[in-house]
């Protein structure tokens, strides 16, 4: 009789799971996991547009390259901003739905 090997991944769970049935709760984490690298991305871009309207004061003979750039670096934070919107949403979702799943209920005093 051969032996079975079985090789454990560090990062492999060996935890059942059903096609089609969602773990709402790794959902969650994702899109927290995404939140947060959208925070950081919006505080890199904020901080790179006030680098750059700092650098338009201190070289005006490169002003108008360094307004042009802080634009572009502030259009970028504005949409992490927005990813962050989003994300933040998608997380809240997935706790909603993970909580219907499991039978959890919600109370709605005022609505």
């Amino acid at each position: 009789m051969a032996e079975e090997h079985h090789h454990h991944h560090l990062f492999h769970h060996h935890k059942e799971e059903v096609p089609g049935e969602v773990d709402y709760k790794k959902e969650e984490k994702h899109h927290k996991h995404l939140e947060h690298l959208g925070e950081l991305g919006t505080a890199a871009a904020g901080a790179y547009a006030l680098h750059e309207k700092h650098e338009a004061k201190k070289d005006p003979e490169h002003a108008h390259r360094h307004k042009v750039e802080e634009e572009i670096a502030a259009a970028a934070a504005a949409g992490a901003g927005g990813f962050v919107f989003h994300e933040h949403h998608e997380k809240k979702e997935a706790k909603k739905e993970d909580e219907e799943a499991h039978g959890k209920k919600h109370h709605h005093l005022f609505g």
